[in-house]
C-alpha cells in the first residue's frame, strides 16, 4: 500500500526517504534516517521496530542486506513486510515478503533503492526509478519528489492517494528536512508546496541552528535583531 525511495547523496553525505500511500500519516511510520549511517523505509503491514533495528545493524558495519536479513529473522510476520535500506557506502538492499499485495516489488542500485506494494503495476516503480536516475543535476530532495510524481503518473497506489512524507538528514542527530502530509486529496502536490516553504523559510536558517560543530548556534543579539529588522519586524531581545 506504499511506495518509497531511500537514497544517499555521496556528494553531501545526506540520507533521505520519500514515501507516499493511500493511508493516513505515512510519515509517522515508514521513514527512518540516521546521519552517517543510512536510510530505511519499512512498509506493507508496517512494523516500525524494523527501521531502528536495521539502522543499528548498519551502524555496527553490517551491509544493508545483512542488516535487513537479521531484522527480519525475528519477525514472525516477515511475509507481510516490505523494507529497504541504503548505507553510507552506497550499498542498498530490499526485501519484499511473499504475502505482500500485488503489484509489489523492489529495485536497488548504488546509493538508492525503490520499493512498493499494492501498486497499480510495475510501471509505478519503473517510472519512479527512471525519473530519479535521469535528473542527476537536481538536489536530492527534488530528485525524489520528481521520481514520486512520475510513479504517481504511472498509477501509484492502486487504491488512490492520501499521505506523503519527505525526510532528509546530513550531519546532525535530527533531520534537516522533515515534511509530512498526513491527509490530503493530492498529497504529492502538497508535499512539493511544503518543500517550497521549507526552502524559503527554514533552509536559510539551518546554518545558524545549534549543531555538533557549533553547539550554541547563532547567539549574537545584535545580529539576530538586525535580521528581524531586515524583515520589517519590530522585535527586540531582552538585555
Amino acid at each position: 500500500m506504499t511506495w518509497s525511495i531511500v537514497a544517499h547523496d555521496p556528494e553531501t553525505g545526506a540520507f533521505a526517504v520519500a514515501v507516499t500511500t493511500c493511508a493516513f500519516a505515512v510519515g509517522a511510520s515508514c521513514p527512518f534516517v540516521r546521519s552517517g549511517v543510512g536510510a530505511v523505509s519499512t512498509q506493507s503491514m508496517t512494523n516500525r521496530y524494523l527501521g531502528p533495528v536495521v539502522l543499528d545493524g548498519m551502524a555496527r558495519g553490517l551491509s544493508p542486506a545483512v542488516a535487513i536479513e537479521s531484522a527480519m529473522a525475528g519477525d514472525e510476520g516477515r511475509g507481510l513486510r516490505q523494507i529497504h535500506a541504503v548505507d553510507r557506502h552506497g550499498r542498498s538492499a530490499a526485501y519484499t515478503g511473499g504475502n505482500c499485495v500485488e503489484w509489489c516489488g523492489d529495485v536497488t542500485s548504488a546509493h538508492v533503492s525503490f520499493a512498493g506494494n499494492m501498486l497499480a503495476g510495475p510501471a509505478v516503480l519503473a517510472d519512479t526509478y527512471a525519473a530519479f536516475v535521469t535528473n542527476p543535476d537536481l538536489k536530492l530532495a527534488e530528485r525524489m519528489l520528481a521520481a514520486l510524481d512520475a510513479g504517481e503518473a504511472a498509477g501509484g497506489d492502486r487504491r488512490g492517494r492520501q499521505s506523503a512524507a519527505l525526510v532528509l538528514t546530513t550531519t546532525e542527530d535530527f533531520p534537516d528536512l522533515s515534511l509530512r502530509v498526513d491527509d490530503h486529496p493530492l498529497p504529492l502536490v502538497e508535499l512539493r508546496r511544503l518543500y517550497g516553504v521549507w526552502l524559503r523559510e527554514r533552509a536559510p536558517g539551518l546554518r545558524d541552528q545549534p549543531s555538533r560543530a557549533r553547539p550554541a548556534g547563532l547567539i549574537d543579539l545584535d545580529t539576530i535583531e538586525a535580521r528581524w529588522m531586515a524583515k520589517g519586524l519590530d522585535l527586540r531581545l531582552r538585555r
